[in-house]
């Protein structure tokens, strides 16, 4: 049985994690890029799809090619980033299912349909997107998520070859700057939104 994080850790992960627009001057590197992958890919995802792809643009080029694709103000964000993360979603993720879900033919859910299998890789692509932001933050580092930027455009210049795997969000990744953070938005409590029944 799981014991309860302590305050700092849920500190860390939640109350005072912050989206960030800056960052400092310190790099990122590859062995982080992967760290968050190992640990995101634990995340539970329907019938264990995994169908999120990411491309993580660190070179200036990647940085350049992806501003281009985004609004002035996000692209900046980009261009100044130690790393941009373009969390993709796979509408073929069940080509993959029988390494990924052995015990049953789960592959047979998704051909033929395409809505379902489309629905699927964004729930669950989104989902892994959540868990890439918590992972990043576990490991000590900060994000900026954010749409913003010229999906259609994005899937040509970074998924030509894989037509079947279309973007869903980008965020930015590195030590944020205090900066650059506004105050943080209302939180309501739980009587707000939420309803036992």
């Amino acid at each position: 049985m799981s014991e309860p994080l302590a305050d700092s850790a849920l500190d860390q992960l939640f109350r005072a994690a912050r989206t960030y627009n800056f960052y400092l001057d310190r790099p990122v590197l590859e062995d982080q890029l992967r760290a968050i992958w190992d640990l995101m890919k634990y995340g539970p995802t329907s019938a264990n799809s995994l169908p999120a792809r990411i491309v993580w643009c660190v070179s200036d080029a990647a940085k350049q090619k992806l501003a281009a694709l985004a609004m002035p103000a996000n692209a900046e964000k980009i261009l100044k980033a130690p790393v941009t993360a373009i969390i993709a979603m796979d509408h073929e993720f069940y080509e993959h299912l029988p390494e990924l879900f052995p015990h049953t033919d789960a592959r047979s859910w998704f051909v033929g349909n395409a809505a379902l299998a489309q629905t699927t890789a964004f729930r669950n692509a989104s989902l892994q997107g959540a868990y890439f932001i918590m992972a990043a933050r576990a490991l000590g580092l900060d994000t900026g998520p954010m749409s913003g930027f010229d999906n259609a455009g994005v899937d040509a210049a970074f998924f030509a070859d894989t037509p079947n795997v279309k973007s869903n969000f980008i965020a930015t990744l590195g030590y944020g700057d205090p900066a650059s953070i506004f105050e943080r938005s209302p939180r309501p409590d739980f009587g707000r939104f939420n309803r036992i029944a």
